[in-house]
């Protein structure tokens, strides 16, 4: 039927409804949601790198560069300082009350206790397992939680003590954690493309979830207030997961090799960075059970780890520029590629200008 037969049987207020949807339509995608890469900061070293976590007290980005982190100061792009002997460094959490971070060093079997304020490490943690990864701080529980990599299991710390109270088996190789409002924490399961839902007050296992079609979930981020879980997977794809029954919600595109996700609640954006393409993948809630792609950021090739600023609306990213890899050898069959010296570099990508008529092409 033709739109002016149509407007023909509507009545005014029907009409004035149909414009009112049409404005809300319009509203979420306002060019001031989009995003841009503003600043590149650079930094030396030939490291590979892994996570990057943002002090939101200090203004710090946390870099883990293999054998050392490299902490910058993101209000002036300077190094700050620097964290030695973290072998195999992957992850870091914050307990701001108490001034502490937790860092998790895979091939040292340790995590460090370092104080946020002078970087000094004040107390080192044996590991439950071999190379400790993934690592969330749950202030209602006040317990960090570590993703044991090739134990199989996570682990419950006291931040109070330090020591290790639990350790629970999740059945496959862990990766990033996120927990909701009620002391539930999960974590994907790379080799089994599933998430596993954990009591954290009781230390038990509640249920494991298939989220296929996704392949090696890595990056886990949620959205607390409509409770989804957003895993980011290795062919592509972003899975929104009901945190509460684990029912599949939606399967959104995004790029290659992606490796983290984060939530901005006041934009209800998640966010997923693809290493392989060089893309920052913006997915929109529409609502609980609606997700669309809202922009795709050209960021740099490797650029797979990032740390979101959820107060300013800003995303911090790490890349470099590569060289030949090594030759494979039986410890290395997969060797990744050099990093070429004085390429290392941190890129900022937030929100553009209301009304910028410069916006990055999706």
């Amino acid at each position: 039927m033709k739109i002016k037969h149509i407007l023909q049987t509507l009545t005014v207020g029907g009409v004035i409804s149909l414009l009112a949807l049409a404005a809300a339509q319009a509203a979420t995608v306002k060019p001031d949601a989009q995003f841009e890469v503003v600043r590149h900061y650079g930094l030396d070293g030939d490291e590979h790198w892994d996570y990057v976590a943002y002090d939101a007290v200090r203004h710090h980005l946390f870099i883990s560069r293999d054998t050392h982190v490299q902490v910058v100061d993101t209000q002036t792009g300077k190094l700050f300082g620097e964290i030695a002997h973290t072998d195999g460094v992957h992850g870091f959490a914050f307990v701001q009350d108490l001034k502490l971070g937790f860092v998790t060093n895979g091939r040292a079997d340790t995590i460090a206790v370092v104080n946020l304020d002078t970087l000094q490490v004040v107390d080192t943690i044996k590991a439950a397992g071999p190379d400790p990864d993934g690592i969330l701080y749950v202030p209602s529980l006040q317990r960090i939680f570590v993703s044991n990599g090739h134990d199989q299991s996570v682990s419950e710390i006291d931040v109070a003590t330090r020591k290790i109270v639990a350790t629970l088996p999740v059945g496959g190789k862990p990766e990033a954690l996120a927990a909701d409002n009620h002391g539930h924490v999960f974590v994907n399961v790379e080799d089994k493309g599933e998430i596993v839902e954990m009591d954290g007050r009781s230390a038990s296992v509640l249920a494991h979830w298939s989220i296929a079609p996704c392949e090696e979930p890595t990056g886990l981020a949620i959205d607390p207030t409509s409770e989804r879980l957003f895993s980011v997977c290795a062919n592509q794809r972003m899975m929104v997961t009901d945190a509460v029954s684990g029912r599949h919600v939606a399967e959104i595109p995004i790029g290659g090799h992606p490796d983290t996700a984060a939530f901005d609640p006041a934009l209800k954006l998640a966010f997923s960075s693809n290493g392989a393409d060089g893309t920052l993948t913006l997915v929109h809630e529409d609502d609980a059970n609606h997700y669309s792609v809202a922009q795709n950021v050209q960021t740099q090739e490797g650029a797979k780890t990032m740390a979101l600023d959820a107060k300013a609306h800003r995303v911090y990213l790490v890349s470099s520029k590569f060289g030949p890899a090594e030759a494979a050898s039986a410890d290395t069959p997969h060797p990744r590629p050099s990093v070429i010296p004085g390429t290392f570099e941190v890129l900022v990508a937030q929100r553009k200008p209301a009304g910028s008529r410069h916006l990055t092409p999706d």
